[in-house]
Parts: structure tokens; C-alpha cells; sequence
């Protein structure tokens, strides 16, 4: 999805686990003092994104389901053909799961994602009598964490972009870009699982920077950090970057 929309939903590899969420106090001071930097330079080259409003995160969560392993375009009309469809969740849980598969199927993996958001709703219905996250809002990240990781196929990435786009929560998303530019820059290991990713990402952003840094790597990713022939001699952090400076 767009750098200003909510990213897109996890990979086969986030269903495994939750983000792990860490206090920042305990990234060593020389790993923190970098990143900083490399925030800083980000956002004099992309400007500094606000997520100055909340949204429903019960809405964010879906949206974020219907966003894997599709376009911008098609997550968002599939949202809106689904909220058309069924003009409340309650709706949508009395449907059966196979007309909530063809109302979604121009999303891509209908049946598998109208399984998942059925069980979800199913699930939210009778622990809490109601189809209503508002709760999330008020809760720390490791309680928000805990609690959405409960759910069937909503894995670390899903749970972190429902909680920062939402909620403004600080838990901090890794999209295959950011997964990128983290491990040229070497603020994450080249091999490295998506749990532990998350885990030390939590750990050295700083406070007030996660929404900031995570739509401006996605940017980045997008301009100059490209899969392939990325364009180092315009990159604004090449110099914190272990990539780069072998190209230089």
C-alpha cells in the first residue's frame, strides 16, 4: 500500500509469530546513536509524516488482512466493496464465509482471507460480546501485542501496522522495502527471522520516530533503495549504509 496508507499485510512468514515489543532503553547506546542519524537524514529528504488521527481498529485490521499479496488499488476497492457489502461487521459475521470470499475475490486469496477475517470476527464475538477493538487504543504495546496475536493468521507485521496506523501505538512494521534497506544498512542481521526483526526494531527506534521512520524507509525503498540498481550516489544515509559504502 501507499506510504501514507496502512502497509500491506503479512507474508506466508508472519503468521508465525507476534512482534516482539522491547523497550528501546535496552538497545546498546552505540547501536541507538546511528539510527538517529539515519532518521534524521530520512526525513530531510522525505519530510516528517504525521499519523495525527486514530482510526477503528477492528477496520484497520481488516483492511490490513485484504492488503496482502495485492496492489494499493485493489485492497482498497476490495475494502470498500466488503464494507458495501456488509454495512457492519455483525453483518459480515451472519454471512456465510463463502459470499464474503466473492465479495472480496478481486483482492486475490478470497477464500483464504474470508476464513480469516470469519474466524476473527467469530472469535472477537464471543470473548468480548461485541464486534469492537476500540479497547486497543488505550492499551500498552506488549498488552496490544499479546492480545491480537491470539488470533489465526494475523502474524507480527498485521498486528504492528493495525496498532501504529490505528492506534498510533509504537510497534514498529517491517514491509519487504523496509526488510531491505534495514539489513543493507545493517541495523538487522542477513539472516535474520521476522520475529527477531520486529524484536530489534522495537529496541532501537526511538520514541516518537515509529511512524516517521517506517513510512520514509517504505519511500526510500520505493525511490532509491530498489531491489535492484539502487541508487547509492543520491542515497540521503549511504554513509551509516555497509551496502553502500562497498559501492563507493
Amino acid at each position: 500500500m501507499s506510504a501514507s496508507s496502512p502497509p500491506a499485510a503479512a507474508d506466508e512468514d508472519d503468521r508465525n509469530s507476534p512482534p516482539a515489543t522491547v523497550d528501546a532503553a535496552a538497545a546498546p547506546p552505540d547501536e541507538q546513536r546511528p539510527i538517529r542519524y539515519i532518521i534524521q537524514n530520512l526525513e530531510r529528504a522525505y519530510g516528517v509524516p504525521q499519523n495525527s488521527r486514530r482510526s477503528d481498529p477492528l477496520d484497520m485490521l481488516v483492511r490490513i488482512i485484504l492488503s496482502q499479496a495485492t496492489s494499493d488499488t485493489n485492497s482498497r476497492r476490495t475494502f470498500d466493496a466488503l464494507k458495501r457489502r456488509f454495512p457492519t461487521w455483525d453483518a459480515a459475521l451472519r454471512a456465510r464465509e463463502s459470499t464474503i470470499a466473492r465479495t472480496i475475490q478481486s483482492g486475490g486469496l478470497a477464500n483464504q482471507k474470508a476464513a480469516v477475517i470469519k474466524s476473527l470476527l467469530r472469535q472477537i464475538k464471543q470473548e468480548r460480546g461485541a464486534l469492537d477493538l476500540s479497547f486497543l487504543h488505550q492499551l500498552p504495546p506488549a498488552a496490544a501485542v499479546r492480545y491480537l496475536s491470539r488470533f489465526r493468521g494475523i502474524g507480527p507485521k498485521t498486528i504492528a501496522c493495525t496498532l501504529l496506523f490505528a492506534c498510533r501505538t509504537e510497534v514498529f512494521p517491517l514491509d519487504t522495502h523496509i526488510f531491505r534497506i534495514l539489513r543493507r544498512v545493517g541495523l538487522i542481521p542477513q539472516k535474520c527471522t521476522d520475529r527477531r526483526a520486529h524484536e530489534i526494531m522495537n529496541a532501537l527506534v526511538p520514541t516518537g520516530k515509529f511512524y516517521s521512520f517506517h513510512v520514509n524507509l517504505i519511500r526510500h525503498g520505493r525511490a532509491l533503495c530498489r531491489p535492484r540498481d539502487p541508487l547509492c550516489e543520491r542515497c540521503p544515509i549511504v554513509e551509516y549504509c555497509d551496502y553502500g559504502q562497498t559501492l563507493i
